[in-house]
């Protein structure tokens, strides 16, 4: 392998030959419109044959077909529990266009400049980067299980914030990429982040890349990535010598399955409300029906006021008030789903709000605004408040059979 650095800052860049494949690999910043005349100036020279981008299907998809969110079924969303991803998907395109509206900058430039160019000179794009939907699932797994919603709360509070962004957040863009930059103040304080959202995308990439070398399709392939993944990237290729680039892409595509213990805590919960019930009926039935009214009250009060905060349709609000009680005590069917369903009954999307989903969502009361994305929030807000609401409300039982 060899390598070279070239000396400007704006266009760094290395070189290696990989199976008779020569690679240059050129770090861009993703908020750089320099970066962006970079790549369209080195595909015009004609010296490529292909052109490998820091994207994977997802992200490639939003940028060629953006429309396609116009199509997305709600109910199956819904249904296979795909809310919190989507959710994190539209929050990233808001914080994206939080940036184009300040600094009339456009995230992603150089990779439309790749794409555009690629087809204008009739080149293959390569997708090198990892699903973003599988990073973001092994961040989730890899972040102890008492800190996910606390990951999750700072990705919406910080995409969602009405602030403007620092320029100490442009600086991080100049040298990473959109996903690092945003999950940043995590990924500095934690390792268990760090690895999947950075690290195993070095590796991916270099993996990929190693792949395409192998097919011996290409004569030359011009790899456009985020310039704080060069080195990594670099030295991953040195790394991973010893073993095949299949194997490391499948190994780093794998979902880890989730802890098994965690799944039995809502069963656990639900055995001891339910034996809580029983004790209170068996030492006086006034006792047990107060237990019960505590339940209802607290769980279902506090799902109800998650649904009044996603402004949800008053029917919406009853029927989370009155299904979380219920749903909690069945952990195979959760609120959210219940009052986000009524929700979509009662105010059915139009194709205007699907077509309007990206720019709506940039704006903080856009969410509330548009009926596509308060869904959303109701499915999210409603099951959160029934979730504080079982805790409360268990050790309030507790409380009162311990005679407090």
């Amino acid at each position: 392998m060899d390598s070279q650095q070239t000396p400007h800052s704006e266009d760094p860049r290395f070189h290696t030959e990989l199976d008779g494949t020569r690679i240059t690999v050129l770090g861009t910043a993703h908020v750089s419109q320099i970066s962006a005349d970079t790549v369209s100036e080195l595909l015009r020279s004609g010296d490529y044959d292909a052109v490998a981008v820091e994207l994977c299907p997802s992200r490639h998809n939003a940028i060629v077909r953006p429309d396609d969110l116009s199509r997305m079924n709600l109910f199956q969303v819904l249904r296979q529990g795909k809310v919190p991803m989507v959710t994190a998907s539209l929050a990233l395109g808001a914080y994206q266009q939080r940036l184009a509206e300040q600094f009339g900058i456009e995230p992603g430039a150089e990779m439309r400049a790749a794409i555009n160019g690629a087809r204008h000179a009739h080149l293959p794009v390569l997708l090198i980067d990892r699903e973003v939907g599988t990073t973001l699932k092994r961040c989730y797994r890899n972040v102890p299980w008492w800190r996910r919603m606390n990951l999750f709360g700072g990705l919406m509070a910080s995409v969602m914030s009405r602030e403007q962004v620092t320029e100490a957040e442009i600086e991080r863009l100049k040298s990473g990429d959109m996903l690092e930059s945003t999950f940043n103040q995590f990924a500095e304080e934690s390792r268990a982040l760090y690895e999947p959202l950075i690290q195993e995308r070095d590796h991916y990439m270099a993996a990929r890349l190693r792949q395409e070398a192998a097919n011996k399709d290409y004569r030359h392939i011009l790899a456009v990535v985020g310039a704080g993944h060069l080195s990594g990237i670099r030295e991953a290729l040195g790394e991973q010598g010893g073993q095949s680039p299949d194997e490391v892409v499948e190994r780093l595509d794998r979902e880890p399955p989730p802890a098994r213990w965690p799944r039995l805590i809502p069963w656990l919960i639900v055995a001891l409300i339910v034996t809580g019930f029983v004790i209170g009926f068996t030492r006086n039935p006034d006792l047990g029906w107060q237990l019960v009214a505590d339940w209802v009250l607290i769980n279902g009060g506090l799902a109800g006021l998650g649904a009044i905060l996603a402004s949800a349709h008053p029917l919406t609000v009853v029927t989370a008030a009155l299904a979380a009680p219920l749903t909690s005590l069945n952990p195979t069917i959760g609120v959210g789903f219940v009052a986000a369903a009524m929700e979509t009954w009662l105010r059915k999307p139009t194709v205007g709000d699907f077509s309007r989903l990206r720019q709506d969502t940039a704006r903080f009361r856009g969410w509330w605004q548009n009926r596509v994305s308060r869904v959303l929030l109701v499915f999210i807000l409603t099951t959160l408040g029934s979730a504080i609401g079982t805790y409360a409300a268990g050790f309030r039982i507790a409380e009162r059979l311990l005679g407090g």
